[in-house]
Formats: C-alpha cells, sequence, structure tokens
C-alpha cells in the first residue's frame, strides 16, 4: 500500500463524504455485533476510526490498527478527546509483518481493496482470529467501470468465498447491502458485508 497518499489524506480525511458512507458501514456492522460486549475487536486498516470508534459500546475492546502513522495519531487524538477507555490505536501493517496480537473479532471496512495480496492478509486475519473469532470484511462489489492500477475493482463474492476458504475460514455469508452513487472512486458502487468463522 503506498502510504505516502494516506499520510496525506490523515488531516484532511474525515470528508462529509466518508463520515456518511462511514454511518452506513456502523449501521450494518453493529448488526453483526449484537452479543458481543465480552469480545474484543480489532478494526484493522481504520483510518481515522470512522467507523471502529463508534462501535467501542458493544464490545469490550477496540483496537484501531493503520498502516499509516498519521491515521493512528487522529484517531489516537480522538479516543482521548472523547475519553473513550476501552479503545487504543496502534501503527502497524500486517502486510510487511504482523504483531503478536489476538481478537474474537476483526473488521476490514473498505481495506481489502488496497491490498495487492488478499490471499496472503486473510490468512493474516485468520491467524490474529481467536479460536471460533469471526471476520467481518465490508467492501465494494465488483465494478467493471472501476480502473486503477493501486486498487482493486470490488471484489465477487463467489471469488471472494473462495479465497475465505482457502485462508481456513468457513461459514462465510456474503450479501450487498448498499447502493451508492459516487461512492468508488466517484463513480455508483454496491458495497457487501461478508462474515466468516475460524
Amino acid at each position: 500500500m503506498d502510504n505516502n497518499v494516506f499520510e496525506q489524506m490523515a488531516k484532511r480525511y474525515d470528508t462529509v463524504e466518508r463520515i456518511e458512507l462511514a454511518k452506513v458501514v456502523v449501521k450494518e456492522v453493529r448488526d453483526e455485533l449484537r452479543n458481543s460486549r465480552s469480545k474484543s475487536l480489532i478494526d484493522y486498516g481504520s483510518g481515522t476510526g470512522l467507523v471502529g470508534l463508534e462501535l467501542t459500546d458493544l464490545v469490550n475492546s477496540v483496537l484501531l490498527v493503520d498502516s499509516s502513522e498519521q491515521m493512528i495519531e487522529t484517531a489516537k487524538a480522538k479516543i482521548a478527546k472523547n475519553g473513550i477507555a476501552n479503545a487504543d490505536a496502534l501503527y502497524a501493517d500486517f502486510t510487511q509483518s504482523t504483531p503478536d496480537l489476538q481478537a474474537d473479532i476483526v473488521l476490514m471496512s473498505l481495506v481489502l481493496l488496497h491490498i495487492p495480496d488478499t490471499k496472503k492478509i486473510l490468512k493474516e486475519m485468520f491467524n490474529i482470529l481467536n479460536d471460533g473469532g469471526k471476520l467481518i470484511i465490508v467492501d465494494f462489489d465488483k465494478n467493471d467501470q472501476i480502473s486503477h492500477p493501486k486498487v482493486h475493482n470490488g471484489f465477487s463474492h463467489s471469488e471472494l468465498q473462495e479465497k475465505l476458504s482457502e485462508a481456513g475460514l468457513s461459514s462465510s455469508t456474503i450479501r450487498t447491502f448498499h447502493h451508492g452513487s459516487n461512492i468508488f472512486m466517484k463513480k455508483d458502487a454496491s458495497m457487501f458485508i461478508s462474515c466468516s468463522r475460524k
């Protein structure tokens, strides 16, 4: 992932559009987190915490992880300002090396499309999850109108299902839950939520 882009974006990352899209994602993910009060959650590729920090009331702890130091600094400032006792933020890039972390739930919201080697990162997520843990992925459905050298143009459900199985995850459910205009590289697109178990 080209971090410099994200480093520069961190200060002005929380745009009205991003906040609105995050709200859509949060609403969907909150449904998946019912009865998770005792669970630990890692939000990988958390950015400034637009999604992860909205989930702290549903779980025991939230760890925001991002490969942009600036994003993490912004997230830490939000945690401190809002006095969120059960949230923390960590600067790390699991595509390079994975710290020794474990969690009951891992969330990747609009992150997979930025990672060239999806197979490798899904395996890393599998390793981080506790037995019986849950991987939640929110991303864009495959979109042939999108073509960008650094970004996947979304994912087909069957293709993702196969990759999740190869990573050792099971009972994956994937469904499209939102259609929006200009939400993916200035194009209309739909988003899916995928839930898998270790």
